[in-house]
């Protein structure tokens, strides 16, 4: 008797550490993918860091047994929507620099750093606030899946009959903005063809 109680004990204590070092590393993840994304001055890399951070909250959901979104993280977010970033900014051309210091406005830069504090300071003001991100408890209703896939096969039904316009709209949002791309592309490329030929 007090070997299984021991051994429960134990067995949980593994189970907590272990949840603890998965939460510590998807942590460790997520905040340098993301100081990365800020600090990186190719865009490549930043899309590439940006990757790190999908799978660092991958591994978060993981954490919470919530299997299927961080299936879906890795596969929609970091397989599909940054490898689409990463061929726009491909496709655009990384090698042409930009003037930086050149702006179109004088107080866009003390503009951006104002509405970033102001940002951060909502932020710290909400985080004080109980219960101010979760909302309603049960508010669509509890999940009635009993069987492992039921939830599941619910999600795609909603999102295929209920939800399919949103849906089919944010893909066609997706093409437009390589569709953009490209033509922004061609155009950038057509005039300074034009303006080698001129100065020859």
């Amino acid at each position: 008797m007090l070997a299984t109680i021991v051994a429960d004990s134990s067995g949980q204590a593994l189970a907590h550490a272990s949840a603890w070092a998965v939460f510590a590393v998807g942590a460790a993840l997520i905040i340098t993918g993301a100081l990365g994304v800020i600090l990186l001055r190719n865009p490549v890399h930043s899309a590439l860091m940006l990757v790190i951070t999908l799978f660092g909250i991958a591994l978060e959901f993981i954490d919470q047994s919530a299997d299927f979104l961080a299936a879906v993280q890795i596969i929609v977010y970091a397989g599909a929507v940054v490898i689409l970033f990463l061929f726009v900014i491909m496709f655009l051309g990384v090698d042409r620099k930009e003037a930086v210091g050149a702006e179109p406005t004088k107080f866009q830069r003390p503009l951006a750093v104002l509405l970033g504090l102001v940002a951060l300071v909502e932020i710290l003001a909400l985080s004080r606030v109980d219960h101010w991100s979760s909302g309603q408890l049960s508010q669509s209703g509890v999940l009635t899946g009993t069987k492992s896939g039921d939830n599941v096969q619910k999600l795609g039904q909603a999102i295929y009959t209920g939800y399919l316009l949103p849906f089919e709209m944010t893909a066609a949002l997706l093409v437009i903005a390589v569709v953009a791309a490209v033509v922004l592309s061609r155009r950038h490329q057509a005039g300074s063809r034009r303006n080698t030929e001129a100065d020859l």
